[in-house]
């Protein structure tokens, strides 16, 4: 890294009067070393920082890692620089961060260049819904090819066992090389499996205090919180209560519960109320992955839910909520059977069952359920069939469970069962449940974030169909939703891709365009930035971003990826700088 000289300026104002008190400012600058100038300088854009204040036009200098000076144009014409960028008719701004990210597969043995993230402006990807690699045990072991089935061989994940394990897993990623900036929440579920197995039922004592030691543990080695994913088994075994402790032990070291709640449809509203008992009771932030009302008959829930939310806000309860821009979820097969069924990793074994699979078959079908029946709500003619990786299963993507249902002259559900043991369970889906109204309305919340709940995808290498948003989320939100529709301002939801993140994350140095913080930067076209990706055409890069820096490197040149793999593991506000 070339020799950076950092100086802090510090002014004091004191004002005399009773009325006023000690104010104080900070200002960084990284300032090019004398003999080789600057390594990039991004000329006569227009900067869009990330505190939503008013875009100006301005000059970006990057030294090493760092943006070393943000100044008016023309200020920097004479200054040396090893490369420059024309950025006229452009916008420059901060690297996006996507809260809700799912390329472990990627990052721990695939391909970690993430395309179709990166080309969207990403240069920050947090993980965590639900289940994690670590912390590792003989249970998360024995339940991980149920659970997260061919993300790392038993040879990898070995390696996360031990009290460090959360640590162990993300330098593992580290080490490997990755384009983005990575980080995790540690899994509400693997913290239930890793005292508790897969099984059901209410965790002991001896059991909670296994979950809260390594709950503490995860966050001293960087975990932003705990991530829970309420709708699917095992994790949506854990109780109210359970949850709560878990908040408990991640609280002193400024975590967030952010989850995937228990209901997003019958019972949403009362799943906001869980969350907020969480985020009360545990003493900790609480944050809603992919805020969304499911169901024809759920939408009007969707301005109750906003009111709840802005009325536990006004009371004085951190709460704040995420979503992709687009009317259907994504998520697997599996999700149309109930939780019960799927219990010690044994849904394939009960759906073998002749009698066992008839009991699910009666559940499935029925209209009102106790758990989140996404084939009901969306109806089998709203779910498309995805993600076959075999070649002998190709007939069924891109399909409807109807269409199939109809090929093979059953009713749905028992179509559902009989693709779930063909494949092996491993099968996925996209659920049409949404209200495009209500997505325009949620966008608008000041509160709102954007993350994509998808991995990063090689167009070049990709088979089987995927959720459109893991090409499109942030072009799409830029330009549909910014310059087409007007739903907000561009400073806005630049805001909202960037620092609002940051700031919830706790992120001391990424989020914004300031002298100082770490050259996480993108350069796009916001005349044409748009997603291009469809539901039955997913593999289309996004256009609009031409350029995009991750820790000084350039990563993104003229649209296209560079294969350059700077990113870095960053940590939540636990971290010491050491393992414990």
């Amino acid at each position: 890294m070339p020799v950076q000289s950092v100086f802090r300026k510090v002014c004091f104002a004191v004002v005399a009067t009773m009325a006023f008190a000690l104010a104080s400012c900070v200002a960084r600058r990284v300032d090019a070393p004398s003999s080789g100038g600057f390594d990039v300088i991004i000329e006569g854009g227009r900067i869009v920082d990330g505190t939503g204040d008013a875009w100006f036009y301005g000059d970006v200098a990057i030294q090493g890692d760092r943006i070393a000076r943000i100044a008016p144009p023309g200020v920097l014409r004479s200054a040396t620089a090893k490369a420059r960028l024309d950025a006229r008719g452009l916008v420059v701004s901060p690297g996006f961060i996507d809260i809700q990210s799912h390329s472990r597969d990627a990052f721990l043995s695939g391909d970690s260049r993430v395309v179709s993230k990166i080309t969207q402006g990403i240069t920050t990807e947090i993980m965590g819904e639900g289940w994690t690699n670590a912390p590792a045990n003989d249970k998360t072991l024995a339940s991980v090819t149920a659970v997260d089935p061919g993300v790392a061989p038993d040879s990898v994940n070995r390696q996360f066992v031990g009290p460090d394990g959360f640590n162990a897993w993300l330098e593992y990623m580290g080490r490997r090389g990755v384009t983005p900036n990575i980080g995790s929440f540690t899994g509400a579920t693997t913290l239930r499996v890793y005292a508790k197995g897969a099984a059901q039922g209410p965790a002991t004592p001896a059991e909670l205090d296994t979950m809260r030691a390594a709950t503490a543990r995860a966050m001293q080695n960087g975990a932003f919180g705990v991530a829970s994913a309420l709708i699917y088994p095992p994790g949506n075994f854990a109780s109210a209560d359970e949850l709560i402790e878990i908040a408990k032990a991640m609280s002193p070291y400024g975590g967030v519960y952010i989850s995937h709640m228990r209901s997003e449809a019958d019972q949403f509203l009362e799943a906001i109320d869980e969350l907020l008992r969480i985020g009360k009771e545990g003493g900790v932030p609480v944050e809603i992955y992919h805020l969304k009302a499911a169901g024809v008959r759920n939408w009007p829930k969707a301005l109750k839910a906003i009111a709840k939310i802005d009325s536990a806000r006004a009371s004085g309860l951190d709460v704040q909520a995420n979503m992709y821009p687009y009317v259907a979820g994504g998520t697997g097969l599996s999700a149309c059977t109930p939780p019960w069924a799927s219990a010690d990793d044994k849904l394939l074994d009960n759906l073998k069952d002749p009698a066992t699979r008839a009991k699910i078959v009666a559940e499935m079908n029925s209209s009102r359920t106790s758990w989140e029946n996404l084939c009901q709500l969306a109806t089998p003619s709203g779910v498309m069939m995805v993600g076959f990786q075999k070649p002998e299963f190709a007939k069924w993507e891109g399909k409807r469970i109807a269409e199939i249902a109809a090929d093979m002259k059953k009713d749905w559900a028992n179509a559902v069962i009989d693709v779930l043991l063909a494949t092996e369970g491993q099968a996925g889906m996209l659920v049409f449940m949404m209200d495009e109204a209500n997505v325009e309305f949620q966008l608008k919340q000041p509160w709102i974030k954007f993350g994509t709940d998808a991995g990063g995808v090689d167009p070049d290498s990709a088979k089987q169909l995927v959720h459109p948003r893991a090409y499109g989320t942030f072009p799409r939100i830029l330009g549909l939703y910014v310059r087409d529709r007007g739903l907000m301002s561009l400073e806005e939801a630049v805001r909202k891709a960037s620092s609002a993140v940051a700031t919830r994350l706790s992120l001391q140095d990424r989020g914004l365009l300031r002298e100082g913080m770490f050259a996480d930067v993108v350069v796009f076209d916001p005349a044409t930035i748009a997603d291009k990706a469809t539901f039955t055409q997913p593999h289309q890069m996004s256009v609009g971003v031409r350029d995009v820096f991750v820790n000084g490197v350039q990563v993104v040149a003229g649209g296209k990826h560079t294969g350059a793999k700077p990113g870095r593991v960053v940590r939540g506000p636990g971290w010491t700088g050491r393992v414990p």
